[in-house]
């Protein structure tokens, strides 16, 4: 059953809105949700599958969602990546190929993954931009190694950092070419991780030096790109005791500090996962107090987002002048043949896929 409206969450300051991306049940906004987020005021909103059945209706689901907090230009994130990875599918939608495919091409020959990863994102960018969506999450910039839990896998472009970097970095341009955000994750690395943190808190072991070389490169090569996403990764070689997400250290030092200086946006991934311990409230808590700007709460539990609510407070003065800069990053989409680039991203792959 649906919760009332909470009568008590923090208020608002200077027009901020939330510092809180939040999911939604289903197909259709439930009136009990309108009128949470409508008190809640969330930056923005993220789709997932259980949301996502035709064109038309993911475009009204949209709509209605911005107009509950009354912000035409609020985010609407999807996790739309590509092969595994895809809230929306077929029939109604194009697959995209994994982005380990566009590596192994990029393998093979430089200059033609690099097209074929610009090609991809701009492909991705019209298919979310036809219903409203304006940030993907995506692309991965985690190096795999060997061993690693396959929740990463052929999400990753591939085991060479340089070429991770350039591949996400077309990839990144062909999204925002498309008027689409892109969101690099899961920063500072998920790829060497030995368990998916969906289910449990994966610790890494390796020493400082390889994190710097391996992990940390391909975002730090991206540290202009206006938003991000900090893994449930803990990393023993900075901070034994906590994941990334929720690691002043790791923060302070890694993603901010010398060894990544991303200065975009952060948003901490999905508080629902099992990596994280405590209650949704603790989590919440966590991962602010780390220095992240958004908590991302993805599940559509409409109690779990009420206790969210009553803990996060309204953006920072920073969040917000970066979540300015990235909105300014995002233009109209430019123009694009997109049954050509279909055409040339299937010549393309051709190669890896017979």
């Amino acid at each position: 059953m649906w919760l009332s409206v909470p009568k008590t969450l923090p208020p608002a300051k200077a027009n901020r809105p939330r510092a809180v991306v939040f999911g939604c049940a289903g197909t259709v906004l439930d009136p009990a949700e309108a009128a949470f987020f409508a008190e809640a005021d969330p930056l923005g909103f993220i789709l997932f599958r259980r949301n996502c059945d035709t064109p038309a209706q993911v475009a009204t689901l949209v709509r209605d969602l911005r107009a509950s907090v009354g912000r035409p230009d609020a985010p609407v994130l999807i996790d739309q990546e590509g092969g595994r990875v895809a809230r929306m599918r077929p029939p109604h939608w194009p697959a995209h190929p994994p982005m380990g495919v566009i590596g192994a091409l990029a393998l093979r020959d430089r200059a033609a993954g690099r097209e074929a990863a610009w090609i991809n994102g701009r492909l991705l960018a019209h298919m979310l931009t036809e219903v409203g969506v304006t940030v993907d999450c995506a692309p991965v910039c985690d190096v795999p190694v060997d061993g690693a839990h396959d929740i990463i896998g052929d999400r990753a472009f591939g085991r060479d950092p340089e070429l991770v970097a350039d591949l996400a970095r077309a990839t990144a341009d062909g999204l925002m070419a498309g008027g689409v955000l892109p969101v690099i994750k899961h920063i500072p690395g998920h790829g060497r991780a030995f368990a998916d943190s969906h289910a449990e808190l994966p610790v890494v072991d390796a020493p400082r030096a390889a994190l710097e070389a391996t992990d940390f490169a391909p975002f730090r090569a991206l540290a202009d790109l206006p938003l991000a996403m900090v893994a449930h990764v803990v990393l023993k070689a900075i901070d034994p005791t906590s994941p990334a997400s929720t690691s002043a250290i790791v923060m302070r030092e890694v993603v901010r500090g010398p060894a990544i200086g991303f200065d975009g946006l952060l948003f901490a991934d999905d508080l629902s996962m099992n990596a994280l311990a405590g209650d949704v409230r603790t989590r919440a808590k966590a991962v602010m107090a780390a220095g992240n700007d958004i908590v991302l709460h993805c599940n559509g539990v409409l109690d779990e987002m009420q206790a969210v609510a009553e803990v996060v407070p309204p953006m920072s003065y920073a969040a917000a002048q970066r979540w300015a800069r990235a909105q300014a990053m995002r233009g109209a989409p430019k123009p694009a043949d997109v049954a050509r680039l279909t055409e040339r991203l299937t010549e393309l792959l051709q190669p890896i896929n017979a």
